[in-house]
């Protein structure tokens, strides 16, 4: 074999392997989704409009990584909504009744409070060993319970905030608003923190195979405590930006939303059994549900559509990450059987 046929071949895995990636098939078709809608609705992509487009997708980008990383670990978090809703409801508290509070102290709180909310998830999935979907059931309502008995009618709106912190949805930089900025910059710690240190392997290890896991000495009570405890910390942060980006926060702040999040992950090519995907392709996931439902507003297409399109690609997610693993183990099976 000549050089040049090697380095062919070489760029021909590398292409192949690109190909391969759980991200790329989710970007395309964002891109195609955006490039027909604007072909069908040239106002899609004003400036106004893509600045909108980010500041829905961010709440959702953020929830969705902290997600990724709670299913790789073969688990999942249904009160997302709920630690959202009270971090958000505490948001609006303290800027109430705490006048002149520093706004960096107000996010420490929300994460913080995130963070022992997730924990507690954390604490009962390990110890009790109870699957994480009946726990995190449970302290969906427990946690919105909580904040229905603390917010009660109780609504804190825009103007009881300071005008700095809501310029944080409303100021941009280089055309990107801030907390989509913060998102981002969450993102790409987790991603590399994912994929570049044993902490972060340790989470595709014990989604693999949780008892291999346990052989090779992963701590797996504490990596999968660990999870949920990121997962309820950016919960936190979540709703303190919520507070930022909406008008109001009150006893329903973040209703629902546990389920458009669980969609964004694996739409996004994390694997619902665990061990596989990535933080930045869910976060492209929760950009495709959301892009999907401006688009099809944008082209006035009737909101049963916008569900059904989501319920659709969530199936298409799930069969082809099934069609991917049998593929990947008939793989193994012929190469074991060549090496014997």
């Amino acid at each position: 074999m000549t050089l040049v046929d090697h380095r062919t071949r070489s760029l021909r895995d590398r292409a192949i392997s690109l190909l391969r990636l759980r991200e790329v098939p989710v970007s395309v078709a964002l891109i195609a989704l955006v490039v027909v809608t604007a072909l069908l609705n040239p106002r899609f992509l004003t400036a106004q409009s893509t600045k909108d487009l980010l500041l829905n997708a961010t709440i959702v980008m953020i929830l969705a990584t902290g997600q990724a990383i709670v299913i790789i670990t073969r688990n999942v978090d249904l009160s997302v909504g709920s630690i959202l809703g009270i971090s958000g409801f505490m948001t609006g508290t303290l800027f109430a009744t705490v006048p002149g509070i520093p706004i960096p102290v107000v996010f420490i709180i929300g994460v913080l409070l995130g963070s022992a909310l997730g924990a507690l998830n954390g604490l009962l999935v390990t110890v009790a060993g109870v699957p994480a979907l009946v726990i995190t059931l449970g302290t969906l309502y427990i946690y919105r319970g909580i904040n229905n008995a603390w917010a009660g009618g109780r609504e804190y709106f825009s103007g009881d905030r300071p005008r700095a912190f809501g310029d944080l949805s409303v100021d941009t930089v280089l055309g990107f608003p801030i907390i989509t900025l913060i998102a981002l910059l969450v993102l790409l710690a987790l991603a590399v923190v994912l994929a570049g240190t044993r902490f972060g392997r340790d989470f595709y290890a014990i989604g693999s195979d949780p008892d291999a896991a346990k052989l090779f000495g992963i701590r797996v009570r504490s990596r999968v405590f660990s999870a949920f405890v990121i997962n309820g910390a950016l919960a936190g942060l979540g709703g303190v930006l919520y507070a930022s980006r909406f008008s109001s926060v009150g006893a329903t702040t973040g209703t629902g939303i546990e389920l458009d999040v669980v969609a964004a992950a694996v739409v996004g090519g994390v694997a619902i059994f665990g061990g596989s995907g990535t933080v930045v392709g869910a976060a492209i996931g929760a950009l495709l549900l959301t892009t999907i439902t401006s688009s099809l507003a944008a082209l006035r297409v009737d909101k049963f559509w916008q569900q059904a399109v989501v319920g659709m690609l969530i199936l298409a997610a799930i069969i082809i990450d099934r069609i991917a693993a049998l593929r990947t183990a008939r793989r193994l099976r012929v190469s074991e059987a060549r090496d014997a």
